[in-house]
């Protein structure tokens, strides 16, 4: 059968899986988030960009949409899956953990942005109705897009979950009440609202009774035949039916996907269902994406550029401010509670649904809802940009308040160890320095790590070691030795040479991930470079040959002595022949 090219269903397709192609890896290899490119490919090819001149260029219809409502069922399965692999990602645990700002910062959040956004809009002349529907649809956030750039274990990530999780369960009150609002709504619109609550509360118990007894002999039966399809097609039945569950008894399909992806990561099956589905949440995504670009008209955004630079600037204002007030409130650190405010600032996905609930209620006009419409695809564009200003607020608050905090503090450094770079690696060096009663002070700019081993009662500090102030500020002049465990094989280089010129007697002791890295901090005047790649080798020749029953001596002695011939050979790759000045006073001054 000769295939329909001329099918809208199947051009647009087409186009959809071209987009995908062309806008992933080209956006990635200019370091920008493939995103935008979604974005702004709907808006090239959708109705209000080339595919209005397909009447005078019919060519064009191949690489156009001509009707944007046909991919919307897979828009909408994008966020369903989106939602399941963030529960994947949770536990019941770890959920109820977060309840505190869920029902408490997440409510205050949606509540407090929505009154404040409809105050505003009253304000201008907006009916009060139509005023609280435009102020709850704006005061929702991107679920779809701030979780994967934020994720859900740092404490931006939780602070942004648990508020988005709020929204996401508020959706469906939300649009019980602009219907109950509606001129034509009478008592039905409250009476309705309650049984779905009703109904939507057994089908949930109901889902997690029989998820904890069905799912891990469904999952258990999958992986038995060892087949991917089938664990997949177990994968897909799991979120489908949760989601028809509880869209059958009038809640959100979301609410299923959550649940589903819930009960899954409660089995030991969780890891293989988020690497299986993860391509199909992935192109799902860019599909709802390139729908939300086509709503941008871009004769409108020109005609009318600055109200509608006004009214996402007003939005953004507000919501930045009642996120960073409530969560400064509930003990979060100034810039963490900056860059949540920051990277939650623009509308949601969902603020469409809602869009078109008010209006379809008689809420709003078509008009206003078509304006605010474009505004929400704008502030859906612009959040990955806003996820970068977020992370640069952030920091410069942080490094801000820890010049503060560091001010007056005693410089431990004086007569020690600085260690740059506390991870797993640093954590490491400092207990065996602590082991051998030798001060040191560890330099990280992750603050929330930082945070934490302040409080298991590490000498660490905040600070970025690009700046060249901040290594001024160590006196490396009066340590004892530099340790670098950074993982940034550029900066370690580059700080090396930096260091090596400014104290030519200081021991520079670096991380190197291989030997062509350890060669590099060697010419940068390294004294030490110690490979990942040598030290796991040797690691695991010595437990072998210990297990193999060969004496713990010599098995010693040999891996130290492989350990010296894998350094000369470095060094001589590196074109050093003669050993560090430093290390040759040391072994005279041992000799005498």
């Amino acid at each position: 059968m000769a295939l329909d090219l001329s099918n809208s269903s199947f051009s647009d397709t087409l186009v959809i899986l071209g987009a995908a192609g062309l806008v992933i890896p080209a956006f990635t290899r200019f370091r920008i988030s493939p995103v935008i490119g979604f974005i702004l490919v709907g808006a090239l090819v959708g109705p209000a960009g080339l595919g209005q001149l397909v009447d005078t260029m019919p060519w064009l219809y191949f690489l156009t949409i001509t009707d944007p409502h046909s991919i919307e069922p897979f828009a909408e399965f994008g966020i369903v899956l989106l939602l399941f692999s963030i529960g994947l990602e949770l536990s019941f645990k770890r959920l109820w953990a977060l309840r505190g700002l869920v029902f408490g910062v997440g409510a205050a959040e949606l509540l407090g942005a929505g009154a404040l956004i409809g105050v505003g809009l009253y304000a201008i002349g907006q009916p009060w109705a139509g005023a609280l529907g435009l102020g709850l649809a704006l005061a929702l956030s991107s679920t779809a897009l701030v979780l994967p750039i934020a994720g859900t274990t740092s404490a931006v990530g939780r602070s942004a979950f648990a508020m988005l999780l709020f929204e996401d369960l508020a959706l469906v009150p939300i649009v019980f009440l602009l219907g109950a609002l509606a001129p034509a709504a009478g008592d039905a619109g409250f009476s309705d609202f309650m049984m779905t609550l009703l109904r939507g509360g057994v089908v949930v118990v109901l889902l997690f009774l029989g998820g904890r007894f069905f799912l891990p002999r469904l999952f258990a039966q999958a992986a038995r035949t060892k087949s991917p399809e089938l664990f997949l097609a177990a994968s897909l039945l799991v979120v489908i039916v949760a989601s028809l569950a509880t869209t059958v008894v009038g809640l959100s399909p979301i609410v299923g996907a959550l649940l589903a992806g819930l009960l899954i990561a409660e089995t030991e099956y969780h890891s293989e269902v988020e690497v299986i589905t993860a391509p199909f949440k992935g192109l799902a995504l860019g599909v709802f994406l390139i729908t939300v670009g086509m709503q941008l008209d871009l004769r409108m955004v020109i005609q009318d550029w600055g109200l509608l630079f006004a009214a996402i600037l007003g939005v953004m204002a507000i919501k930045v401010g009642v996120t960073m007030a409530l969560l400064k409130l509930s003990g979060a650190r100034t810039g963490t509670a900056a860059e949540v405010g920051v990277l939650m600032a623009s509308p949601s996905e969902t603020t469409l649904i809602v869009l078109g609930v008010a209006a379809t209620a008689g809420l709003i006009q078509p008009s206003t809802s078509a304006f605010w419409t474009t505004v929400t695809a704008i502030g859906l564009t612009i959040t990955p940009v806003l996820a970068t200003a977020g992370r640069y607020v952030s920091r410069k608050i942080e490094e801000r308040d820890s010049d503060r905090e560091e001010a007056g503090r005693p410089e431990v450094v004086l007569g020690g160890t600085v260690i740059i770079g506390f991870g797993r690696v640093g954590r490491t060096v400092a207990d065996m320095l602590t082991a051998h009663n030798q001060p040191y002070l560890a330099v990280d700019a992750d603050i929330d790590g930082v945070a934490a081993a302040r409080r298991e009662g590490y000498s660490v500090m905040f600070g970025d070691v690009s700046r060249a102030e901040l290594v001024d500020r160590l006196r490396l002049g009066h340590a004892k030795a530099l340790i670098l465990t950074m993982d940034d094989p550029v900066l370690t280089v580059r700080l090396t040479r930096r260091v090596r010129s400014w104290v030519p007697g200081i021991p520079i002791i670096a991380r190197a991930r291989d030997a062509a890295h350890a060669a590099e901090l060697y010419k940068a005047g390294a004294t030490d470079a110690v490979p990942e790649t040598l030290e796991s080798s040797l690691q695991l020749s010595e437990a072998v040959l210990v297990d193999l029953g060969v004496a713990v001596g010599p098995v010693i002695a040999s891996i130290h002595e492989k350990r010296d011939e894998m350094r000369k050979s470095i060094k001589e790759a590196a074109g050093l022949e003669r050993e560090p000045r430093i290390r040759r006073v040391r072994q005279e001054e041992a000799g005498a």
